[in-house]
């Protein structure tokens, strides 16, 4: 799933309310876990909540539905919040009560690795649950939720396999290649070569249209591809120092000064408008993204649009699903996160959402191998979005790296893209706005 914001400083005032409105209403939102007889109990039937953010799936997929039928004596109750940043301060505030919370929690991926290493001992190690083998997901999934003393918290769900989205009726127009593999030649290797591609667009560009969507897009597109972003392998925050950071912080700086961004902000109500009218050419988009594009650019969008592999293999969003050891039904829970997580079951959510799968045994089912998308130009989706997961390497995660993040693409870059700051000026602001976070 993926995870973004509106700006960073709102974020943090938003979640100082939500938490103390949380530890307010504490015993009103009790109603899902702790002691009590009968509770969670119905006509016999065990009742497991599963409370997960934004749009997982399962009840889409007809998952839950499939689950309760194999099991006469469970019934499953989805508790959803739309978004990360409001659902985190909530479970981090029922994890520290030990009350209020699901039987199953979503955790996403620029948060999981705090959970284990600052409370992981608030949940089940599924590492030794029944059925769980650990080769069965790509090591770097794996380890993204397991702690120092190897304790696993959460099972991986979907992942973020980077592509480049692009026009190839605007590839044509600008005098270039519009095959997809033979796109994905002309920057294969280094994203640098991605934006000598831009600049060569922007010499024949159509009127109004610019190479790519935002230079925060193109940030996270480069950084995900390192191993060591804003902390190194002995979890030291170097997010002022990392070559990784400072390399894609050049990169979008260079895109912006270029003009080779559209100046906009990702998810913003311009930024969907901007597909509606095709604005820009190409997009740096995991899986996940191919269902929102289709929805901005509406039919008049279909079979312009087409997928290319990526520069370099990265890795943008993903989440995974724990058991508090707070959860009323732990035993029936860990069973069913499992079920959820194991190749089949990932392989049908790929097909219902276009989910790519953290388990490589469901990359040989046919729904997965074969899978092709017909809105952009029937792309073979599943060969591309698996090839780059392969390829990802085991990202090393650290204390508030969402927020971290959300420094540069929230703070940093849009003071440049946007206010023409100067590159300097921009990363002392991040580097503020880093400072702040991690003090908080």
């Amino acid at each position: 799933m993926p995870s973004w914001s509106s700006g960073a400083v709102r974020r943090r005032a938003l979640l100082l309310v939500v938490a103390a409105l949380l530890v307010l209403g504490m015993s009103v939102l009790d109603g899902c876990s702790g002691d009590g007889a009968g509770r969670g109990r119905a006509a016999g039937r065990t009742t497991v909540t599963v409370g997960t953010f934004g749009v997982f799936g399962y009840r889409q997929a007809g998952l839950y539905q499939e689950y309760e039928r194999l099991h006469p004596d469970v019934t499953i109750k989805e508790h959803v919040i739309a978004r990360n940043d409001v659902y985190y301060p909530q479970l981090l505030t029922h994890l520290a009560a030990g009350r209020g919370l699901a039987d199953i929690q979503a955790m996403e991926v620029g948060t999981v690795h705090e959970l284990a290493e600052e409370r992981g001992e608030l949940f089940e190690d599924l590492s030794r649950a029944p059925g769980v083998h650990r080769a069965d997901w790509l090591p770097w999934k794996w380890e993204q939720a397991t702690t120092r003393d190897g304790r696993t918290i959460g099972l991986g769900t979907d992942i973020g396999p980077l592509a480049v989205c692009y026009r190839k009726d605007l590839f044509r127009r600008a005098g270039l290649p519009a095959d997809r593999e033979a796109v994905g030649r002309l920057w294969a290797g280094d994203w640098r070569r991605y934006l000598a591609v831009g600049r060569a667009y922007r010499r024949r560009a159509p009127a109004g249209t610019v190479f790519t969507d935002s230079a925060a897009g193109l940030y996270n597109a480069s950084l995900h591809g390192h191993a060591e972003r804003y902390y190194d392998a002995s979890g030291r925050l170097v997010a002022g120092t990392s070559p990784a950071v400072r390399a894609s912080w050049d990169l979008a700086m260079g895109a912006v000064q270029g003009g080779l961004t559209a100046r906009l902000r990702q998810f913003d109500k311009a930024w969907d408008q901007a597909y509606a009218n095709g604005r820009f050419a190409t997009v740096a988009c995991p899986p996940w993204m191919l269902a929102y594009i289709k929805e901005k650019s509406g039919p008049a969008g279909r079979d312009k649009w087409d997928v290319a592999a990526a520069p370099r293999p990265a890795n943008w969003g993903g989440s995974f699903i724990g058991v508090p050891k707070a959860a009323r039904h732990r035993a029936e829970a860990v069973r069913l996160a499992v079920w959820l997580t194991a190749p089949a079951q990932q392989a049908r959510l790929f097909r219902r959402q276009a989910a790519i799968p953290s388990t490589p045994a469901a990359y040989d089912l046919p729904e997965v191998r074969g899978a092709r998308n017909p809105y952009f130009g029937d792309a073979p989706i599943g060969a591309i979005f698996t090839a780059a997961a392969r390829g990802v390497p085991t990202l090393v995660f650290g204390p508030r790296e969402q927020q971290i993040g959300l420094a540069f693409t929230d703070v940093g870059i849009p003071q440049v893209e946007q206010q023409g700051r100067s590159p300097e000026a921009g990363w002392r602001a991040a580097q503020k706005e880093i400072e702040n976070a991690v003090d908080a």
